[in-house]
């Protein structure tokens, strides 16, 4: 089977509708450079494969579901990228000295995306504090209601 076979590319539409999100955002994305499609057609419209339609739902992902920018969803997939090459790089040299500069530069994209999730963590953790505190004085008012309720009866 050919490659050109196995590799299905879809329009935007189809794209925006198997994913979940509009054409809208779709394009906003590639405007903020997070994704680039595949290919284009001869009537010059996008098309995405399926490491597009992967991409899209990691950013979905990252932005509904753990609420991260755009900016720090940009950050982690440019992160990502690098950690690929850097990968491939590494285990095609010998050269410790390379190995080692690709290695630093791991720690440290590793350091950034652990400062970015613990900044995440925090932000839910205050979060989640004012929830249990507005939670507290509810159930408090609640208790002093039925005390009313009751001695009305």
């Amino acid at each position: 089977m050919s490659t050109a076979v196995q590799t299905r590319l879809l329009r935007i539409a189809e794209v925006a509708d198997e994913v979940g999100l509009t054409t809208r955002a779709i394009r906003y994305y590639e405007e903020l450079g997070l994704l680039a499609p595949a290919a284009r057609s001869d009537g010059a419209y996008r098309l995405y494969d399926a490491d597009d339609v992967a991409r899209l739902r990691t950013i979905k992902g990252l932005r509904d579901d753990a609420g991260f920018s755009l900016a720090e969803i940009g950050q982690l997939m440019e992160d990502e990228a690098a950690r690929v090459r850097d990968r491939a790089r590494f285990r095609a040299t010998d050269d410790p000295v390379e190995q080692r500069r690709l290695t630093v530069s791991a720690v440290e994209r590793a350091d950034r995306q652990v400062a970015l999730l613990e900044a995440k963590a925090a932000r839910l953790a205050a979060m989640i504090d004012e929830a249990r505190g507005r939670q507290a004085r509810l159930r408090s008012r609640l208790a002093d209601l039925d005390v009313q309720v009751r001695g009305a009866d």
